[in-house]
């Protein structure tokens, strides 16, 4: 399952990965989401077949610290009611069967180099432009995470001269998220005009998108970067940004990888974290890695 910020996707698959069923639900309270969870799943049983294993692609932030007694517990969020739930243990009760939990953007990442832009790679980063902006790594088929999970959407920015809009992000000023998320964009433009024809909003936002790219490119070294997410749709966009992106790191250093039309690719999965969440169940369920 995935759940994210406005909606949560189920699927229940068999060993064969034949899909039993399917079920879209609002992201209303945390337990009513899980009975709309174990709803789709009782659907897909019978007297002869068991669940073996769950994988949940959740909406940050989440304790995904293994060794904190607050594991699988939602931190403080916006979204009413689902601070402090303990999202992982209402499910492996619920459900009585193993959970394995991420992020929905390491799950995204995990199923793009699985079955997607990132296939045959073995280090790739994913990054989601919407509403907020997140960022998930995996390396060799596992994600990272350890005292807490990935929130580069909260990296500091250069703000460019003259752009002293208030940042949408209400615990940064200048944070990737703040100044170039969907919000922040929907502030600059106003009611009416689309992010593509307005030429100094876009390119302002593509800049910052670059930075952003450019401080993963160097923390993570990723040998694919995949951006989604709804802003990402905007025609042109991507494009600016991996010309920022080479822009920027040939002041550092050519890394000619980065340079490739293919390194900063679009996501071929139409829902990747919740692939990725079938992924984590197979491994909950220890049918291991192979591809279904």
């Amino acid at each position: 399952m995935e759940t994210g910020g406005t909606k949560i996707l189920c699927k229940v698959v068999d060993g064969a990965g034949a899909v039993l069923a399917e079920a879209r639900s609002v992201t209303g309270a945390p337990q009513a989401a899980v009975e709309a969870i174990a709803a789709c799943v009782t659907s897909a049983l019978s007297p002869d077949r068991r669940l073996a294993g769950v994988g949940v692609a959740s909406f940050g932030p989440i304790d995904l610290d293994s060794a904190s007694p607050g594991y699988g517990r939602m931190l403080a969020t916006p979204k009413p009611h689902w601070s402090g739930f303990d999202l992982l243990g209402a499910l492996a009760d619920r459900l009585d069967a193993p959970v394995g939990i991420d992020t929905d953007v390491n799950a995204a990442a995990l199923a793009e180099q699985q079955m997607g832009a990132g296939r045959g790679v073995e280090t790739v980063a994913y990054v989601t432009v919407g509403t907020g902006i997140g960022a998930g790594l995996v390396v060799a088929g596992r994600t990272l995470r350890g005292a807490m999970h990935p929130e580069m959407g909260h990296i500091r920015l250069q703000r460019r001269a003259g752009d002293d809009l208030p940042s949408a992000c209400p615990y940064h000023a200048d944070c990737a998220e703040g100044l170039s998320a969907g919000p922040a964009i929907r502030r600059r433009l106003g009611e009416g005009p689309r992010l593509q024809d307005r030429a100094e909003v876009f390119a302002l936002t593509s800049d910052y998108l670059a930075q952003l790219c450019e401080a993963i490119v160097l923390a993570w070294s990723p040998q694919r970067l995949i951006l989604g997410g709804g802003v990402m749709d905007t025609p042109g966009l991507r494009a600016s940004v991996h010309e920022g992106l080479c822009r920027r790191i040939r002041v550092y250093g050519p890394i000619r990888a980065v340079e490739r039309d293919a390194y900063l690719a679009a996501p071929q999965l139409t829902h990747a974290g919740l692939e990725g969440a079938v992924w984590m169940a197979r491994r909950a369920a220890g049918l291991g890695d192979a591809d279904t």
